[in-house]
């Protein structure tokens, strides 16, 4: 299945009864209801222009949970129900998850929800947070979504992720938890970031087994990309090759051009599309808080242990190849017009960044996410941006 396909009517069905769920499993009096808007916008505030306000246990304060619940729970399990069945998640009967800051079981419901292949499936959960509240809200939220017959075993375990100890995992994911650990980091400091992967990989790779594949989805701002890029880098150190959505396993050509290429603009890896199949109760608490979401953005990494062999076979044989005239590669960007009657997207190769051109038609139907077969213009540069300029051959997927 491509990434970001649109939503099938099922898993649309339980998103929409989400919000409803939510309101059964966590009543809220009436005399609160009115300030819940005004309550979603702090908690939006708390966690980007304010967060040298918000303190660790700000999920602590009810109000802020029961925003948390009513508003980002939804939208996060949208995210994620866009995202988890474009990935070919390694899991089988009596394997382990494991789900660090996972908030108020975020993924666990968002896996319930959007794969149906997975639910019969006899899964083991470990969610780590550092939030007792929020832990017990997943553990009710949960239990009310899945019901009481679930194959699923789901284990809490409230403390900090560096100290708490888990078995090995077939899978391990962290949901827009790394950014609060860097969300400090001044632009300029990318070696600060760069350590702050290689932290966040020896967690990850801590709490993984041998043949697991691990998974980090950010908020898609710039910031986040460049962190997932040099997590990308930093796993790739320790044996793990990027599944998705990278195309290709060199290191990361988006921060490659920032450096090597001055004539690049600088670009970071995300995805954004439309929301239109979002909940409606959820769209109108969006514009009732005034945070409308017509579109959704993400940045990930999703990698798993790499063929030493192979890999190796296939950097040689890159390396005794001719410049390349066509390649693989990952739409990251909206469709825009370009001189005289086309259109374009930017995309990743490896080679570097692409920008991708054809008509309106084509480009347009080539959705951001999608992977492709392009034909390089004879090494030819965008003069504005600097990307090399590529046609559209075949959408892949």
């Amino acid at each position: 299945m491509p990434l970001f396909a649109p939503l099938p009517t099922e898993t649309r069905h339980l998103l929409d009864g989400i919000p409803a769920l939510i309101d059964k499993t966590f009543p809220l009096p009436g005399r609160f209801r009115p300030g819940l808007p005004a309550d979603v916008a702090e908690l939006s505030r708390l966690l980007t222009s304010g967060r040298g306000e918000r303190g660790l246990s700000y999920l602590g304060r009810p109000s802020l949970l029961s925003a948390y619940l009513r508003f980002f729970l939804p939208w996060n399990l949208y995210r994620l129900c866009r995202l988890l069945p474009g990935l070919d998640l390694p899991l089988a009967a009596h394997n382990r998850i494991t789900d660090l800051g996972c908030g108020p079981l975020t993924f666990a419901a968002a896996l319930w929800i959007c794969r149906p292949d997975l639910r019969p499936l006899s899964l083991e959960l470990y969610c780590i947070d550092r939030s007792g509240p929020a832990l017990d809200a997943g553990r009710k939220f949960f239990a009310a979504l899945a019901g009481d017959n679930s194959p699923w075993r789901i284990h809490t375990v409230k403390g900090d992720l560096y100290t708490v100890k888990a078995q090995p995992a077939a899978l391990v994911c962290a949901v827009n938890v790394f950014n609060e650990m860097y969300g400090d980091i001044s632009r300029s400091g990318t070696d600060k970031l760069r350590r702050n992967a290689e932290k966040s990989a020896r967690l990850l790779a801590h709490h993984a087994a041998d043949s697991a594949a691990v998974l980090a989805v950010e908020p898609g701002f710039p910031r986040c990309g460049e962190f997932i890029g040099l997590l990308r880098g930093v796993l790739g150190g320790r044996g793990y090759n990027p599944l998705s959505p990278c195309p290709h396993d060199k290191e990361c050509p988006l921060l490659d051009d920032g450096k090597k290429n001055t004539n690049v603009k600088k670009r970071w890896c995300h995805f954004a599309f439309a929301t239109e199949d979002a909940p409606p109760a959820l769209h109108k608490l969006s514009s009732a808080a005034k945070i409308p979401k017509e579109r959704a953005v993400l940045s990930f990494l999703f990698a798993g242990p790499a063929d030493t062999k192979q890999k190796k076979a296939k950097t040689a044989a890159a390396s005794a190849e001719a410049p390349a005239v066509s390649s693989t590669l990952r739409i990251i960007s909206d469709a825009f017009p370009l001189p005289p009657n086309r259109f374009g997207r930017y995309a990743c190769s490896a080679q570097g960044l692409v920008l991708l051109a054809g008509h309106k038609s084509a480009i347009e139907k080539t959705a951001c996410g999608a992977l492709v077969h392009a034909v390089f213009k004879n090494g030819e540069r965008d003069s504005k941006s600097g990307a090399l300029l590529a046609e559209l051959s075949i959408q892949m997927g």
